[in-house]
């Protein structure tokens, strides 16, 4: 005879935000916002391959961070090489022959050191020659390598990943597959970005595949959102890490927050789209950002 009782364990924390499931890859997960999505998802018990450039780097982070009920490994690859993309997905097909459920592109740089307000001063904004002769300081080459590595290298790594995502969602009951694509708010305001406007405008592009991929790969059940976050410490906002592959940024923010990002931030962000809980959203972005697009002239 029926109780009238439910005991909710589909509301429950530990079913909505449950990673253990999970294989992901993250770009640039060895530093940054990058190794935050990283110690999320292995705290919490997923199988986790971080890929860079730089393998030292990389080494250190799976030293220092591969505890908690998951696995952190690390993969040597260039993602603003085609060829490197293909050869990762290859690589990672061997290694998981049942598929990945997860890809975050999240390696990125900012390029716009000619002209970026921090370290070159502001023109004066009445002066149209002024305008000119600090904006034209930023060289070709800056904005193409800005593209190659923000926009391009999300495109071939999704593009490669595609049907090792695929056969995640197959393997996983319930579920299915996503990339989730580490933009930046800077990718929708309508200001200069602090004097980076190749690095903004890379950002708005990078949100914009999201939404091209999106469409493209609904019919394969992955899904694409996109986390655009505000100012988070990283070797990109503060310069440089330490030992320990983590940056410090001690600043005011003019947010509601009054502060920058936190680990926490990042993680609780990324707990949500890879978990079940996150399984209704597709084409979403979401905004950790402290309030900042609140306060400062907007396009979301």
């Amino acid at each position: 005879m029926a109780t009238g009782k439910h005991e909710n364990h589909e509301l429950k924390t530990d079913d909505l935000f449950n990673v253990r499931y999970v294989n992901a890859v993250v770009t640039g997960g060895h530093t940054g916002i990058g190794l935050m999505i990283a110690q999320a998802l292995v705290a919490n018990g997923a199988r986790v391959y971080i890929v860079g450039r730089r393998e030292d780097v990389m080494q250190n982070a799976v030293k220092q961070y591969n505890h908690g009920e998951g696995k952190l490994e690390y993969l040597v690859g260039d993602v603003s090489k085609k060829s490197e993309c293909i050869r990762l997905a290859k690589e990672l097909t061997q290694k998981e022959m049942r598929g990945i459920q997860l890809l975050v592109n999240n390696a990125g740089i900012a390029r716009d050191d000619n002209t970026r307000f921090s370290k070159n001063g502001q023109p004066d904004m009445n002066s149209a020659e002024a305008i000119s002769e600090h904006f034209l300081k930023s060289e070709e080459q800056q904005w193409l390598d800005t593209f190659h590595t923000n926009v391009t290298a999300g495109y071939f790594m999704s593009m490669a990943f595609l049907p090792l995502l695929a056969k995640g969602t197959s393997q996983t009951p319930g579920y299915s597959s996503s990339v989730v694509n580490v933009s930046s708010i800077s990718g929708a305001m309508k200001g200069m970005s602090g004097g980076q406007p190749s690095y903004a405008s890379s950002k708005a592009a990078f949100t914009h595949l999201s939404r091209m991929l999106a469409t493209t790969f609904k019919d394969v059940k992955v899904r694409v959102n996109t986390i655009a976050p505000g100012v988070f410490p990283s070797e990109m906002t503060a310069g440089s890490s330490g030992e320990d592959n983590k940056s410090t940024l001690d600043m005011e923010m003019s947010n509601p927050s009054g502060r920058t990002g936190h680990d926490s931030d990042m993680a609780a962000s990324i707990l949500f789209l890879a978990g079940k809980g996150g399984i209704f959203y597709n084409d979403q972005i979401l905004y950790p950002d402290g309030g900042s697009t609140l306060v400062q002239p907007a396009q979301k």
